[in-house]
């Protein structure tokens, strides 16, 4: 076997893998087995022949590795599939991952992937102008021109990540090469997602830096008391560098009300930056979009479109209306790859953490070209309506209780009982295999959570999960009463 391979070995193997995908995909869409198994992680090693394959068996286990890696996964397409905000991604992202697999074209220097690049900026102008910023600058663009700015990045952590880095340029322009000046602070609301905090660690402000606003019982941010929050960070000396919305909250689905945000941050001059990572994908849709109504007055928005545009992993945007902030996020020199001109194109590279960058965009280009963008919205409206079907499966049940009618495609809901009961059940749920459900806290109560991503998940599977439930309930309340 040589070192090198041939086309037909792409061929003739790569037709066998894209079979036995697509009778893993046709198998979970019908509900056959399993939507997650949880076996140790030695005997899950041992299925899957690890770590004897390391040594070389050939190309010939290559299939019979490939069905036991797919039998140990979790599967996405299942209709009980509702547990995390990962897509159940469509075929067009499926084949852009294996365009890349094979042509590899880093792209944050032009001349490495100059058709990625080019995918990249008209999908960021795409996903600017649905925001309400002007398009990118390109080469050639009169100086003062007006634009927006963005670029991909591998996740909404490092998107949220490099918005921050943007932030800190604006509020702090010498951090780069000086150090971060004592008393930068970022506000945020509780449920903020966990890469906000962990993002003041990395840029140097630590994770006390994260001040917490006020919230009402939902956890959504009232914005009536962001002005006094501002002040007392003033009046002590600090200095705001941002102030982070969510739309939508990871753990509850529910958007913050980012028009009177914005106007309460424009009044204070503070930067706003808008965590839309799940829930921007509404801009799409006329029936939804009215939840992300004022976004177009932040100066910073993060939008996945790994979550609800059907994208495989990874492939998040970071978004800002003046595209100069995110131009002075990153000041550095390097002799062997920061040199002058693109050749007349764009080099990414100045806007992000990445150096060898995939071609991202090619996976949302791929979806949109199928499936058009109203095709893309309609999934989103169709998830967003079957999580308010959910929640009124609940009403009809008084053994469970919901805190909120949803806004997005995530419910929260309790069986009645302890905290500790939700975590059980869930737990009940993930060793029988027949559905996958998350959790979080809400207002310091433990919820279950539905994350409604799979389009084959239907009212049947719905009350099915709620039966589900039910049994495992009543085998709680039986072994309790065993034990007394």
């Amino acid at each position: 076997m040589g070192a090198d391979w041939a086309t037909e070995d792409l061929e003739r193997h790569g037709r066998a893998v894209l079979e036995a995908l697509a009778r893993h995909v046709r198998a979970a869409r019908a509900g056959r087995g399993p939507v997650v198994r949880i076996p140790p992680p030695a005997q899950l090693a041992a299925h899957l022949g690890l770590p004897g394959v390391l040594a070389g068996p050939g190309e010939d286990a290559l299939l019979g590795f490939l069905e036991r890696y797919l039998d140990a996964s979790t599967a996405m397409h299942h209709p009980a599939y509702a547990a995390h905000q990962v897509a159940v991604p469509d075929w067009p992202a499926a084949l852009a991952d294996l365009i890349h697999g094979v042509t590899n074209n880093g792209m944050a220097i032009y001349e490495m992937g100059p058709a990625a690049t080019v995918v990249e900026l008209a999908i960021l102008d795409w996903m600017l102008e649905r925001v309400g910023w002007p398009a990118g600058r390109r080469p050639g663009d009169p100086t003062g021109h007006p634009h927006g700015g963005g670029v991909l990045t591998h996740g909404g952590s490092l998107a949220n990540l490099t918005a921050l880095l943007a932030a800190r340029a604006a509020a702090a322009p010498g951090a780069w090469r000086r150090g971060v000046p004592p008393g930068l602070v970022l506000l945020a609301p509780p449920s903020a997602h966990y890469s906000i905090g962990r993002a003041a660690g990395i840029l140097g402000l630590g994770a006390d830096a994260v001040q917490t606003l006020e919230v009402d019982g939902r956890e959504v941010i009232r914005p009536d008391r962001i002005p006094a929050a501002v002040r007392r960070q003033r009046d002590a000396g600090r200095t705001v560098m941002a102030l982070v919305a969510s739309a939508c909250a990871t753990g509850t689905g529910l958007y913050d009300p980012l028009a009177e945000i914005a106007a309460c941050c424009r009044e204070a001059g503070v930067w706003l930056h808008v965590d839309g990572a799940h829930g921007a994908s509404a801009l799409l849709s006329r029936r939804e979009r009215h939840r992300m109504a004022g976004v177009e007055g932040a100066s910073s928005l993060v939008w996945d479109a790994h979550k609800m545009l059907r994208t495989s992993g990874l492939c998040a945007a970071v978004l800002v209306r003046d595209g100069a902030t995110l131009e002075a996020a990153f000041q550095q020199e390097a002799s062997y790859i920061f040199y002058g001109d693109a050749g007349g194109g764009v080099d990414l590279i100045t806007r992000t953490v990445e150096c060898t960058k995939a071609p991202l965009g090619l996976k949302l280009l791929l979806n949109l070209m199928v499936r058009g963008e109203e095709g893309v919205a309609r999934y989103v409206e169709e998830r967003y309506a079957a999580a308010r079907r959910f929640h009124a499966l609940i009403a009809a049940r008084p053994e469970y209780e919901a805190p909120f009618t949803p806004q997005a495609n995530i419910v929260c809901f309790r069986r009645q009982g302890s905290d500790d009961l939700q975590i059980r059940l869930r737990e009940g749920l993930l060793r029988s295999g027949r559905h996958h459900i998350s959790s979080t806290e809400v207002a310091g109560r433990r919820y279950l959570r539905l994350t409604l991503m799979g389009p084959a998940t239907d009212e049947i599977v719905l009350s099915d999960l709620l039966d589900t439930l039910d049994v495992l309930a009543a085998d709680e309340a039986a072994g309790s009463a065993s034990t007394s």
